[in-house]
């Protein structure tokens, strides 16, 4: 019995638009997994979709620790800073449809204020 070692097809560039417009949407639905996921199933796929998905996980993984201060604020201040959630829920929702708009248009979008943990 003899087993071929397959390989991953690249992708078409239409699919790969669509694929890292659907990772940088996902961010604001399921936030980090949908990066991971994007990234760890498409990386070999394409360039531009492992660049995208690897912004994506990057802006997604800072925005949790973003989040995870903010709660720990405002417990801290005994909710005077009820906003810092919010407002990082606003950014993660407003940069992640700018990436997507980016992507769909055949752009890598670089996040910005991101710490560059995937490389």
């Amino acid at each position: 019995m003899s087993y071929e070692q397959s390989t991953a097809q690249p992708l078409t560039p239409e699919n790969e638009r669509l694929y890292s417009t659907l990772i940088h949407v996902g961010g604001i639905v399921i936030g980090v997994i949908s990066p991971i996921i994007g990234y760890l199933l498409l990386k070999d796929r394409g360039v531009f979709v492992r660049d995208n998905a690897r912004n994506a996980l990057n802006f997604q993984i800072t925005i949790t620790i973003a989040a995870v201060v903010a709660y720990i604020l405002t417990a801290i201040s005994f909710g005077i800073l009820f906003f810092l959630p919010l407002a990082v829920a606003v950014v993660n929702v407003v940069f992640s449809i700018i990436a997507a708009v980016a992507a769909n248009r055949g752009e890598v979008y670089r996040y910005p204020l991101t710490i560059a943990f995937v490389k």
